[in-house]
């Protein structure tokens, strides 16, 4: 049966792509971006022409995960519309490059704000639903970057992806005893197909970046350069939005806790089996193992 999914940061890229697929496969799903009356209007008028052309239920909600009033409002008007919401996608994000040393610390809580509160938000407005009905999924979209490779200049953006995973396995946990679901797919470094370098902020203030050019000049093309080396040419973004489609068709209890879709392989994989492992295994040893999947499902 079809499920109500809301995605956020849907407008472009993995959450655009994933938008598409889930409502080709059946599924009513809300494309949740910022400013849909202003510079998005041309991206809601996109997703509107998709969903006449192939006859599906492809909507759009406005949603700034800036803003709790925001996040509270989208939601409440899916609920009103579809009259329930099985899955939300947390997929809004932000990447910003450079020496770490060059961004303000209020630059990298803007990052922070973008990646991990705006989780936040959405789940303290969207999760009282799913908590009465006592069941749906929370899927994640994380970054290999949490427990994998990590090239220099992109300290802000893994250092929030690392602490939404952090809180993605904590929710795990605390939302199983209401039947809801987690999964964490976990995206390498796709370096076309989405915007993430392309619409990534920089340091505003750049009187410390004529140092790190002179010792690091060009890395940030040598990094995009390699990594696109890594992955095999036939690995395009859609990878990511197909694995997103796999996860909500599976049956509540069956899914992966982590999924990834990582053509260059940069060693996450491998260490998150390890860490999911030992998290499993202390939970547990603690007592707690009724956690590892959501009630009313086989363990």
């Amino acid at each position: 049966m079809g499920k109500t999914i809301v995605i956020t940061g849907a407008g472009s890229g993995f959450g655009a792509l994933a938008a598409r697929a889930l409502a080709d496969a059946g599924h009513t799903v809300y494309a949740a971006m910022r400013d849909t009356a202003g510079r998005n209007a041309s991206r809601v008028a996109e997703a509107q022409a998709y969903a006449a052309e192939h006859q599906v239920d492809l909507r759009t909600v406005e949603l700034d995960v800036l803003s709790q009033e925001s996040a509270d409002a989208a939601v409440a008007t899916v609920l009103s519309e579809a009259g329930t919401l099985d899955v939300v996608v947390h997929n809004a994000g932000h990447m910003v490059t450079g020496p770490t040393e060059a961004f303000t610390p209020e630059e990298l809580a803007a990052v922070y704000d973008t990646n991990v509160l705006g989780t936040q938000r959405v789940n303290r407005a969207a999760l009282p639903h799913l908590r009465a009905q006592e069941h749906g999924l929370v899927l994640w979209i994380g970054s290999t970057s949490t427990r994998g490779g990590t090239p220099p200049y992109l300290a802000p953006y893994f250092a929030a992806k690392a602490a939404m995973d952090a809180l993605a396995v904590s929710y795990a946990a605390e939302l199983a005893r209401f039947g809801i679901e987690t999964t964490i797919v976990v995206p390498g470094a796709f370096t076309s197909g989405t915007n993430h370098f392309a619409t990534g902020g920089h340091p505003a203030e750049q009187t410390v970046l004529p140092a790190y050019e002179e010792r690091y000049a060009g890395l940030m093309d040598q990094v995009a350069q390699r990594l696109a080396a890594l992955a095999p040419a036939d690995a395009p973004a859609s990878l990511v939005a197909d694995a997103i489609v796999e996860v909500v068709g599976t049956p509540l209890g069956e899914r992966p806790f982590r999924v990834h879709v990582d053509p260059a392989n940069d060693g996450s994989e491998e260490v998150s089996r390890v860490a999911d492992r030992i998290r499993a295994e202390f939970l547990t040893r603690i007592g707690l193992d009724d956690l590892l999947a959501p009630h009313g499902t086989a363990a």
